[in-house]
């Protein structure tokens, strides 16, 4: 096992791995995608920076979030290339999809308040029911499940 010393400037494919929580495989992915990026010593070996594995876990946590890796792409190209980025520059990135968080949040309260009583009950009940559509109304909203997407 290899452990990333605590003032190493740089890591191996294996420590940045060890210490992020991110098999190798995933790591070469990212960097195939463009989210991370390494230099070459002359035996053709991988070396991160340091401040890679910020930016492993911020990739690591936007996914949980259920954000895409074009999204998550673009925005770490918004960081600075010639110095690590401070916690202003994190601040300001994550700013870009603040508005579409608070979308997800309101549609997943939405969904919770809404199947709350339904889930697994098998009543039924599509009369009584809050997610029901009789006579399919809200067709002309849109496709999809209007009541759980609009606002």
């Amino acid at each position: 096992m290899t452990h990333l010393a605590w003032n190493a400037k740089e890591a191996t494919v294996g420590e940045l791995a060890e210490r992020s929580g991110v098999a190798p495989s995933a790591l070469r992915f990212y960097e195939r995608e463009g989210l991370i990026s390494s230099r070459r010593t002359t035996g053709n070996q991988r070396r991160y920076s340091r401040d890679t594995l910020r930016r492993v876990a911020f990739i690591r946590t936007s996914q949980r979030l259920g954000i895409p890796l074009a999204t998550i792409r673009d925005v770490l190209a918004l960081l600075p290339e010639d110095r690590t980025p401070t916690r202003e520059d994190w601040a300001r990135i994550s700013e870009c999809w603040r508005d579409d968080l608070d979308r997800r949040i309101r549609t997943l309260r939405r969904l919770r308040d809404n199947l709350a009583d339904c889930i697994g009950c098998g009543c039924l009940s599509l009369d009584r029911c809050v997610l029901s559509n009789p006579g399919d109304e809200l067709a002309a909203h849109g496709p999809g499940p209007r009541r759980l997407i609009e606002d």
